[in-house]
């Protein structure tokens, strides 16, 4: 199977007044394509800066980040907002819908920045909306759906662009065990079925168990971790 990630010799810090801090320290690590993989480790151990770096969302301090080909650590900021746009899909804890807008609407976001002509737009969220199994629900706002319904939006608009992988960052974590399982169910299936890529940070060794591989972060090390870590 093909890697799909690749990083080499990773470094992350930052400086907090005086003080650098250390966040991930010469990381090196393999994702192949069409992986589902949980990120785990204890608060503090560099799990949201490693998704946050894959993503895009930020630059190393030093190494390598290679997806599919492409060395996002050389790409400027623009040119990494023009590559998140195309490749990659995020799901966050907290939604992140657009209150004012329908579902449909908050999963056509993402088109906005496409060529697609309008009734493309709705047409894709339509789709997005139906794989997710709320197809009825298009006309409704965030605040008449519950929680799991508006993660389920989320992931509607997380891959309403066909993106090349998902990054989901504690998915579940503001939700109830029943609707949690739902949307890692969900998750599991556009990973089986439709061979989407997904890198997920989460706490829950339940929610890890979905997932086909877990890593574990220490102190912004890798911890037994031998069938993806090089």
């Amino acid at each position: 199977m093909s890697s799909l990630v690749t990083i080499r010799n990773l470094d992350k810090s930052y400086q907090r007044g005086p003080e650098q801090v250390h966040v991930l320290n010469g990381l090196n690590l393999d994702i192949p394509k069409g992986d589902f993989v949980a990120l785990m480790g204890p608060s503090g151990s560099g799990k949201t800066t490693l998704l946050n770096l894959i993503g895009g969302l930020d630059t190393p301090s030093s190494g390598e980040i290679e997806i599919e080909g492409e060395r996002i650590d050389r790409m400027s900021g623009a040119q990494l907002a023009a590559w998140r746009s195309h490749h990659v899909g995020f799901v966050f804890q907290f939604y992140n819908l657009m209150p004012m807008l329908t579902a449909q609407k908050n999963v056509e976001l993402p088109l906005l920045l496409t060529n697609l002509s309008a009734a493309q737009r709705k047409r894709n969220a339509e789709i997005a909306l139906q794989l997710v199994g709320l197809a009825e629900r298009g006309s409704h706002r965030p605040n008449e759906l519950s929680g799991g319904q508006q993660q389920r939006v989320a992931i509607a608009r997380a891959i309403v662009s066909d993106p090349t992988f998902l990054i989901c960052d504690e998915p579940t974590g503001d939700l109830d065990r029943h609707s949690a399982e739902e949307i890692l169910n969900l998750l599991q299936m556009l990973n089986r079925d439709h061979g989407k890529t997904i890198i997920m940070v989460t706490h829950d060794p339940k929610a890890a168990e979905y997932a086909t591989h877990t890593i574990h972060l220490d102190k912004g090390e890798l911890v037994d971790a031998p069938a993806l870590a090089h």
